[in-house]
C-alpha cells in the first residue's frame, strides 16, 4: 500500500465535522478569547484604580498630619502641642476615617492611642503586636504587610522628640481586603454573564449557521441524488448571497452535464441506428462471397460503399456532437460579399446546374466563414440531389436593416418540401419524401449540421425554409448583424475618398 493510500484511508477513517459544528467552534472560540480578555482587562483596571486610591488616601492622612505636627496648636492652651501622646490625641479625635482605615498613634512608652470605632478586619492592627511593631521599628516610610488574616497597606509619620518630652509615631493603616474584594467580585460577575452569552451565543450561531449553510446541505443533497439518468433535480435559489451565487453555479453545472449527458445518449443511439444496416450489409455480403472473381469484385464493391457511408455517418455525428462545445463557432468579422463569391465559386463544382449568383451583400458580419461555408456547401449539395442536370440553383445573400440581420440563402428550382415535412428535415437522421413521393438520399445529417452552424453563431442564427417563387425551396442561413452600419461607414468613406 502506498503512502497516498494509506493517507486516504486514514483521512476517510476519522470522523467528518461539518461546516456548521466548525462554524460555530470557531465562534466559540472567539467570543471565549474576547469576553476572558474584556472580563480580565475590566478586573485588572478596576485593582489598579483600588491601589490608586488606597495610595492617595495614605499619602492624603500623613499630609495632613505632618501639616498638623507644624502647626497645629493645644485648643486648651492655645500654643504648640509639648507632648506627642497629645497631639496625637487631638489629631485621631479630629479625624473622619474610612471604613476600612485605621489610624494609630504610638508613643515611646509602647502604648497605642486610637480612635474608639470597630474595623472590619478580623484582627485590627492595634492587637495585632508583632505587626505594628514591624511597623513602627522599621525603616521604610510606607509598605504593604502580608498577613494570614488579610493584606494591610501602611504608611507611617515619625514624631521627632525635640522640646517635647517624647516622641512618638503617627500609623495610617487600611485594609484592604474588602477594597480588593470588588474587582474579583466583578470579574465573577462578568464571567457568569459571559458564561450566559456563550450560551445564547451557541443557541444563535446554531440557528444562523444552519440557516446559511442549508442551501449548502441542499447541494450536497442534490449530488448525492444525482445519477446519470436522473440529472433534472435543481437547487431552488433564494437570495442574492454567496450561497445563492453558488447554488446558481451548480445549477448551470447540472444544466452543462445535463446537455452532455444528453448529446451523449443520442449520439449513441444514433450510432447504433444508423451504422446497424450497413453493419448488417458489409456482414452479408463477406458471408455469401464466392470465390469467383466477378463474385469477389462485386462484394468489394459493396462492402467499400457501405464503409466510406458509415465514416460519413461517424464524422458527421462526430461534428454534431462537437456543435454542444462553446468553441464550436468562432466568429470573427467576414467580408460578406467575398464570403458569397467563396460560397458560389465552391458549390459549382457540386453538379451540372445552372448555377447563379443571385445577389451579394456588402460589408461585414460576424460570423466564422469555414462553418458558414459549410453549412451553405451542404444546402447547395441538397439542392443537387433534389434537382435535375441543367435545373436553376440560386445562392445569394442580401442584408436586412431593419432586423438587424444577415441572410445567406440557397434557392432551387426542384419539387420543394411538403409542409408537414419543414421542421422535420431539420432533426437528425430524418428525411422528408419528395413531391414525387420518393425518399431523399443520404443519412438524414445534413440540414442537422447545418442548423447546428446557424445556432452556434451568438444571437442564435437560425436556418429558415421558405417556397421559391416558381417552385422549389429556399433555404435560408439568418445570422444577426453585429455591425448593421458597417455598408454606410463603406459609403461615406467612397464619398470623402472622391471629395
Amino acid at each position: 500500500m502506498t503512502t497516498a493510500d494509506r493517507a486516504d484511508r486514514t483521512s476517510r477513517s476519522l470522523p467528518r465535522i461539518s461546516a456548521r459544528v466548525r462554524i460555530l467552534l470557531w465562534l466559540l472560540v472567539v467570543m471565549t478569547v474576547a469576553l476572558t480578555a474584556v472580563a480580565t482587562t475590566t478586573r485588572s483596571i478596576l485593582a489598579r484604580d483600588v491601589d490608586h486610591r488606597i495610595s492617595r488616601l495614605l499619602a492624603q492622612e500623613t499630609g495632613e498630619f505632618a501639616n498638623f505636627v507644624e502647626r497645629g496648636r493645644d485648643p486648651e492652651t492655645g500654643r504648640p502641642f509639648t507632648t506627642a501622646r497629645r497631639l496625637l490625641h487631638v489629631f485621631l479625635e479630629r479625624q473622619y476615617s474610612d471604613p476600612d482605615e485605621e489610624l494609630l498613634g504610638v508613643v515611646d512608652s509602647g502604648s497605642v492611642i486610637r480612635q474608639r470605632r470597630d474595623i472590619p478586619s478580623t484582627l485590627p492592627l492595634h492587637k495585632d503586636k508583632d505587626a505594628l511593631r514591624r511597623i513602627t521599628e522599621g525603616e521604610a516610610r510606607s509598605g504593604t504587610l502580608e498577613r494570614p488574616e488579610g493584606e494591610i497597606r501602611w504608611s507611617r509619620v515619625t514624631i521627632e522628640p525635640g522640646d517635647r518630652t517624647e516622641a512618638g509615631t503617627f500609623v495610617v493603616a487600611f485594609h484592604a481586603d474588602r477594597e480588593q474584594a470588588g474587582p474579583d467580585e466583578v470579574f465573577r460577575i462578568l464571567l457568569a454573564i459571559s458564561g450566559v452569552a456563550l450560551l445564547l451565543t451557541c443557541g444563535i450561531g446554531w440557528a444562523v449557521a444552519g440557516r446559511i449553510l442549508a442551501p449548502v446541505r441542499l447541494v450536497r443533497t442534490t449530488a448525492a441524488q444525482l445519477t446519470e439518468q436522473d440529472l433534472t433535480r435543481r437547487i431552488p435559489v433564494q437570495g442574492r448571497d454567496d450561497i445563492s451565487a453558488l447554488a446558481e453555479t451548480f445549477n448551470a453545472m447540472l444544466d452543462r452535464l445535463e446537455r452532455a449527458f444528453a448529446a451523449q445518449r443520442q449520439f449513441v443511439d444514433d450510432a447504433g441506428h444508423e451504422l446497424r444496416t450497413p453493419i448488417t450489409i458489409v456482414r452479408g455480403h463477406l458471408e455469401l462471397m464466392g470465390d469467383e472473381p466477378e463474385d469477389r469484385e462485386e462484394t468489394v464493391r459493396v462492402v467499400t460503399d457501405e464503409l466510406d457511408r458509415m465514416s460519413r455517418i461517424v464524422e458527421d455525428l462526430l461534428l454534431l456532437a462537437k456543435a454542444e462545445r462553446p468553441d464550436f463557432v468562432t466568429p470573427e468579422p467576414v467580408q460578406l460579399a467575398e464570403l458569397t463569391a467563396d460560397v458560389f465559386v465552391k458549390a459549382r463544382t457540386l453538379g451540372e446546374r445552372d448555377w447563379q449568383l443571385d445577389g451579394v451583400a456588402e460589408g461585414t458580419v460576424l460570423a466564422d466563414p469555414q462553418r458558414v461555408t459549410q453549412a451553405m456547401v451542404q444546402l447547395a449539395q441538397n439542392a443537387v440531389q433534389h434537382t435535375a442536370p441543367g435545373a436553376r440553383v440560386r445562392i445569394g445573400s442580401r442584408r436586412l436593416p431593419e432586423e438587424r440581420a444577415v441572410e445567406l440563402y440557397v434557392a432551387d428550382s426542384g419539387p420543394g418540401v411538403r409542409a408537414e415535412d419543414s421542421e422535420l428535415i431539420f432533426e437528425r437522421f430524418r428525411r422528408g419524401t419528395t413531391r414525387r413521393g420518393t425518399r431523399g438520399s443520404g443519412a438524414g445529417l445534413g440540414l442537422s449540421i447545418v442548423k447546428a452552424i446557424a445556432e452556434g453563431h451568438p444571437g442564435p442564427g437560425r436556418v429558415e425554409l421558405r417556397p421559391t417563387e416558381g417552385g422549389g425551396a429556399t433555404f435560408v442561413l439568418v445570422l444577426p448583424d453585429s455591425a448593421p452600419d458597417s455598408a454606410a461607414e463603406e459609403e461615406e468613406e467612397e464619398v470623402e475618398d472622391r471629395a
